[in-house]
């Protein structure tokens, strides 16, 4: 009889190293903007700067035009744009605003 290894011993040895490593969920974005505006050019910009300096390759971020979609304004109960929704990781936050100011954005997508 040969003396083979189990395939569970190989999967029970990767389970438990990936428990010990902190695995870091990928941030989901929406930012939700009202048409070409000054404001919705400088959110989008201020805000892919963030996500490029503070998150890396670890997001996804999703610009949606009110005025080409104005159903989602009262679905995602939009009061103002430009407003930027964090859907993951949990909690659910909302900022408002053009993301000028980096330290409310960072505060609020928990990276402070």
């Amino acid at each position: 009889m040969k003396n083979r290894k189990s395939p569970l011993i190989g999967a029970t040895n990767t389970f438990e190293q990936s428990l010990t490593k902190p695995r870091e969920e990928k941030h989901v974005l929406r930012l939700y903007i009202a048409g070409k505006s000054g404001r919705s050019i400088l959110a989008i910009s201020n805000l892919k700067k963030i996500c490029k300096e503070y998150l890396k390759n670890n997001y996804e971020l999703e610009i949606i035009d009110l005025f080409q979609f104005p159903d989602l304004a009262q679905v995602e109960q939009i009061i103002a744009a430009p407003t930027l929704i964090k859907e993951s990781p949990l909690p659910l936050r909302r900022i408002i605003g053009d993301m000028s100011n980096t330290e409310k954005v960072l505060s609020g997508l928990n990276l402070k």
